[in-house]
């Protein structure tokens, strides 16, 4: 079964079609402000299962869904690509190009995605953490587990406006669908990436913003090829759309 997608820009062009993948809560149109920046490039923009046009749809595991984002992209004829992808979205590129790939990836690009844990006691107390999560989207109101959602110390750079603009927006969004894909691609469920990532064939880059500190201390450890968005927190390509734009188009010239 094939993803909701809808594509953009230019799309008889000659450059690889940029796919990208957004983060949970979100959908295809998280990335229409960076996109305005990139009209010549063809591009691919896709709901993930339990989002947007993709709400319907549901998957087992990080497998399962490598299988339906390689069906999706056959489905659009993709041969030469370079993968985007934030939060969630960013950890599902990193299982993908490590482990799923179609031939033709270009490069990774992942805004503020894990790459995985590897201390076993971490492992079960995020386990923990996400159970609660999971049964909030399953059990209760939307918006009411949206307001505790951007509540937590991840979203802290949010003002009041900026949190009631979120859940006003994502309280559309189906919470059953939601919780689902949360236990899918768990971060407990996900395996350690990093010593796969180290030996990837194409370019990466990680970009994250100057106020996501749990992230930013994340990529310093991890020693990941780290690009910093100035004036940002944990959705760097939502507070800097530009100056998001322009470090990613920089690292798209790079040679692959």
């Amino acid at each position: 079964m094939i993803l909701h997608a809808r594509w953009q820009g230019h799309r008889r062009s000659c450059k690889p079609t940029l796919v990208w993948l957004h983060g949970f809560l979100g959908s295809a149109d998280d990335w229409l402000s960076v996109q305005q920046a990139f009209p010549d490039w063809p591009m691919l923009s896709i709901d993930l299962p339990g989002h947007g046009g993709s709400r319907s749809q549901r998957v087992s595991g990080f497998d399962a869904l490598c299988e339906q984002l390689n069906a999706t992209l056959r489905h659009h004829q993709i041969r030469k690509y370079w993968l985007i992808g934030y939060s969630m979205g960013g950890r599902v590129a990193m299982y993908y190009a490590c482990r799923a790939a179609l031939p033709g990836l270009c490069g990774l690009v992942v805004e503020a995605g894990h790459p995985g844990l590897s201390d076993e006691r971490e492992r079960q107390a995020r386990l923990a953490h996400e159970r609660r999560w999971i049964a909030r989207f399953r059990d209760v109101p939307l918006t009411t587990t949206l307001e505790a959602w951007y509540r937590q110390p991840l979203f802290a750079e949010l003002c009041a406006r900026q949190r009631s603009e979120l859940v006003a927006q994502r309280g559309a969004g189906h919470g059953p669908s939601l919780a689902a894909m949360l236990h899918a691609t768990a971060l407990s469920r996900q395996p350690n990436l990093l010593p796969e990532l180290r030996e990837l064939k194409v370019p990466f880059s990680y970009l994250c913003g100057e106020w996501d500190s749990k992230f930013l201390q994340l990529a310093q450890q991890a020693r990941l090829p780290l690009h910093t968005i100035a004036a940002a927190g944990h959705n760097a390509h939502r507070a800097s759309p530009v100056d998001f734009s322009l470090c990613l188009a920089q690292l798209l010239r790079q040679p692959v």
